[in-house]
């Protein structure tokens, strides 16, 4: 290679980084962004704020659309067209989300933020694959998980100055949309790389380090769309099943806070602004817990002592009415909940018997299901106790997922 291509390659290289962190940072802005939005929502429209779960189940549905769709896709069109059209469908519902006048468009919103924001991080991992993909996407994430902590800040301080605060949404807008203009310059299409693998790595002590989690650790993977050929022995049916369990209670515990958070400040009293801005203590929690990484002790499972304090942080949100203690209370299972996904995808993805892009497109759904699932059912609970009480629905998910983590002898059961 001569030195006028490795710039070009670096260059490319760059400007890749570029774009997929301008994609990744409006959408955790988005997201982060939602437990918010939905507390507003239910002032602005006057509708009950169990209804407004629907904003994440519209995101799950696109979630699980796409991976579906998108194996298919990538065959069809080249990666930047993926790229731009994900981010036009992404900026169109966050506006949604932040000017409609009615419950359906608001629930609309949802949905084009799931389609899109889905394409986003379908893309991603492809644009920056190469011997130093998980330094990039680690970069990017970092930025991502920066701009999610942002979202709530930015909705609660716009609220308390007296317009509604889920206009703060348009802010994802126009990053979204010079991305989209962006890529109309790329010259690298790169179709085709839905059939590769990517594989889990292992650190020095011998432990199964987890794919860099991209954005919400959601992303639709790649190879959903060949059908399984041939028989699975029962051992992997059996490994597969509970390794997607594992995801589903995961995810499940982290997005009851994401959509919910907010709401139950609001429970304790407080304003809506200053409930939204309170709402921030979860993302940090996360944030600061990604940054540590798995706690690992002795032989134990990382799952048991993250799921330790998730479930603190739980007991703390549900047992107390202060807004200081329900606010600690989210910083701490944000701690906790953080390294769950990774983990138990990273266990999933490690199943031996299986290529990991179709268990990476299993675990994809597994996250659709939980984000379609998790939140709707605490809203339900809502209704029949109230919210205080419901949020007691996450430790008995905890409590499984302690269960299905005790076997940590087995790099399946990490």
């Amino acid at each position: 290679m001569t030195a006028g291509t490795a710039a070009r390659v670096d260059a490319g290289t760059r400007g890749d980084e570029f774009q997929i962190g301008i994609a990744l940072s409006a959408m955790g802005f988005v997201l982060a962004g939602l437990g918010a939005c939905v507390a507003i929502l239910a002032r602005d429209l006057d509708e009950p704020t169990g209804r407004l779960a629907l904003l994440s189940s519209g995101f799950a549905v696109g979630l699980l659309v796409v991976a579906l769709i998108g194996p298919r896709l990538l065959r069809s069109w080249p990666i930047p067209r993926v790229l731009a059209f994900g981010s036009v469908v992404c900026a169109i519902g966050a506006v949604l989300i932040a000017v409609a006048p009615t419950y359906t468009l608001a629930i609309a919103g949802g949905l084009f933020v799931g389609l899109g924001g889905a394409l986003l991080v379908l893309v991603a991992p492809l644009l920056l694959n190469g011997p130093t993909a998980a330094a990039r996407l680690s970069r990017v994430n970092a930025v991502a998980s920066g701009t999610g902590i942002l979202a709530p800040l930015a909705i609660g301080a716009l609220d308390g100055l007296g317009p509604s605060g889920r206009l703060a949404m348009i802010a994802a807008a126009p990053p979204l949309l010079l991305l989209a203009v962006l890529t109309r310059r790329s010259q690298s299409p790169r179709p085709g790389l839905a059939g590769q693998r990517v594989e889990p790595t292992v650190s020095e002590r011998g432990h199964v380090e987890p794919p860099v989690a991209v954005l919400i650790d959601s992303a639709p993977a790649v190879g959903l769309g060949r059908k399984w050929r041939g028989r699975v022995g029962r051992q992997v049916v059996v490994d597969v099943g509970v390794g997607w369990l594992r995801v589903v209670l995961a995810v499940s515990v982290e997005f009851c806070f994401v959509v919910w958070a907010v709401a139950r400040l609001v429970a304790t009293g407080l304003p809506t602004a200053t409930a939204a801005l309170l709402g921030s203590a979860f993302p940090i929690g996360m944030a600061i817990g990604r940054a540590i990484g798995p706690i690992r002790w002795r032989g134990w499972s990382p799952v048991l002592p993250s799921g330790a304090l998730a479930a603190c942080g739980t007991l703390l949100v549900s047992l107390f009415d202060s807004p200081a203690l329900v606010a600690l209370g989210l910083v701490v299972a944000g701690l906790g909940v953080a390294p769950l996904y990774p983990v138990t995808l990273a266990s999933l993805v490690a199943t031996p018997g299986l290529s990991s892009a179709r268990l990476s497109a299993i675990g994809a759904l597994a996250s659709g299901t939980a984000i379609l699932v998790a939140p709707a059912v605490l809203a339900v609970l809502a209704r029949v106790v109230d919210l205080r009480t419901a949020y007691l629905v996450t430790l008995p998910l905890i409590a499984v997922l302690f269960l299905l983590s005790r076997r940590s002898d087995r790099t399946s059961f990490v």
